[in-house]
């Protein structure tokens, strides 16, 4: 499958025989304002479908900076928003999926209702699987409103951040450190005024660091500040803070070993997103996830023939 090719980075999957595109697929279904839902075809590019959101002032929460990514890829790569900490992760905003199997079966599960309650979520399982478990073709996200008011504030230390009240998001760039605000004006003006750094009205999003290779660290929350220290100095990095995600991005691998066999003891991983074609000096994954035997069991039932995808998820799945 291929969407805009943004998420192509991960695993080590075998040259296809066949490349389906999504490009067709691109239109919206139905959009609920009222209701707050909105059911998308895979094939559509996020910042179509956030520009469209915005004019009603909602949004679905998807990353900021998509690039050429489409929907379909970020459900399939499981891919969130730097703002997840505070409004949850790609997962929990689905909330109805139709998929094609590998054996050719159409499956739906879900519901067009936020509080839908009823059956098993089989359409979350599809969020960061991908595509192993079937070819997205349509979902159904959950919206958030967005209040009338935002601000970026820099601050020095992570101390003066935690003066802000539920910030939309803590992020830091290479030792700078900003905090993301949103709500009425007088909210946000008064969370500003309490940080006392320097201000930009609205949301200046930092867009991914860039180099030969790319990593997505993760670790606990409450790590985030030693995976940073432990970063090696040559590597360019994004921290998402209160949620223990590093982006980071780096010219060589020196380094790369130490640092994940430290995330991994700590109940992290170290995942390589991008690297230079054909290079395989360490796995992308790590080590394999304790739930394997389930995620194998799993891809038997949508996909016995291994169809779609194969070879792409950790331990070689």
């Amino acid at each position: 499958m291929l969407g805009g090719g943004t998420h192509s980075g991960f695993g080590s999957p075998p040259d296809p025989d066949i490349v389906m595109s999504m490009d067709l697929l691109s239109d919206v279904e139905v959009w609920e304002p009222d209701d707050l839902t909105i059911v998308v075809f895979a094939g559509a590019r996020v910042s179509d479908v956030e520009a469209m959101l915005g004019e009603k002032n909602q949004t679905a929460v998807l990353p900021e900076m998509p690039g050429e990514s489409t929907i379909g890829g970020v459900i399939a790569s499981g891919a969130s928003a730097l703002r997840r900490g505070r409004l949850f992760d790609t997962r929990e905003r689905v909330l109805e999926a139709t998929v094609v199997t590998g054996d050719g079966r159409v499956v739906r599960s879900g519901g067009r209702v936020v509080k839908n309650v009823t059956g098993y979520d089989l359409h979350r399982l599809h969020v960061g699987a991908f595509g192993s478990l079937g070819v997205v073709v349509s979902v159904c996200l959950k919206l958030w409103p967005t209040p009338p008011a935002a601000a970026t504030v820099a601050v020095n230390d992570l101390d003066q951040a935690s003066e802000a009240v539920r910030p939309l998001a803590v992020l830091e760039a290479d030792h700078r450190i900003r905090v993301y605000l949103w709500g009425t004006p007088e909210e946000v003006e008064a969370k500003t005024e309490r940080l006392g750094g320097e201000v930009e009205r609205g949301h200046q999003w930092p867009a991914d660091p860039s180099g030969a290779r790319k990593w997505s660290l993760r670790v606990p929350p409450a790590m985030t500040g030693e995976a940073i220290r432990r970063l090696p100095d040559s590597w360019s990095y994004l921290a998402v803070h209160r949620v223990g995600e590093i982006r980071a991005a780096s010219e060589e691998a020196d380094g790369a070993p130490a640092l994940r066999s430290w995330a991994e003891s700590v109940g992290g991983h170290l995942v390589i997103t991008a690297r230079p074609p054909g290079e395989d000096v360490m796995d992308p994954w790590g080590k394999p996830p304790p739930a394997l035997a389930l995620q194998r069991a799993l891809i038997d039932e949508f996909d016995p023939r291994r169809v779609i995808n194969p070879g792409r998820l950790p331990g070689g799945l």
